[in-house]
């Protein structure tokens, strides 16, 4: 599926979370005021996705205070993702995709650019969802370092 933008619907979904409890994006965007940030990373415990995990943990505070929900998804099961989440001390829901149909679904899997070769696989991506279940902002292809920074410049929040 084509990446998603601005005024999009955001494709609903369920998935199981480090514990294995099912997690839909219907039930995130109830709890938050203003949204939810759905990020996508490769996976668990690499240096990129743990600066990227560290610094929306670091920031989760100032995410909650804007009324956000954080929630990062990536290919890994729920026992590599309960690892991650102990080891970084990660006070947010990461989900298991190991079919990559939310991804895709999200526009956040598929060919990428890796070292100079061409891959498939996870696009990290950052997409804001608000209470409505429309897309506010859809960033693709971004960098772990200086992503959330750049995402809260974005979206106007100062901490």
């Amino acid at each position: 599926m084509a990446q998603l933008t601005a005024g999009d619907t955001a494709p609903d979904f369920t998935l199981p979370d480090q514990s294995g409890n099912p997690v839909s994006l219907s039930t995130l965007r109830e709890g938050a005021e203003h949204g939810v940030v759905v990020y996508f990373y490769p996976r668990a415990e690499t240096p990129g996705c743990t600066k990227e995990a560290c610094d929306f943990r670091d920031s989760l505070e100032g995410w909650r205070e804007a009324g956000y929900a954080v929630v990062g998804i990536s290919p890994d099961p729920p026992a590599a993702q309960a690892r991650f989440a102990e080891k970084q001390s990660l006070p947010f829901p990461l989900l298991s995709d190991p079919d990559h149909a939310v991804m895709q679904a999200w526009g956040a899997w598929g060919e990428k650019k890796n070292y100079g070769r061409t891959t498939i696989g996870t696009i990290r991506s950052t997409v804001v969802v608000g209470t409505d279940g429309r897309v506010i902002l859809g960033l693709y292809n971004v960098r772990a370092t200086g992503h959330v920074d750049r995402l809260r410049r974005e979206l106007g929040i100062v901490s």
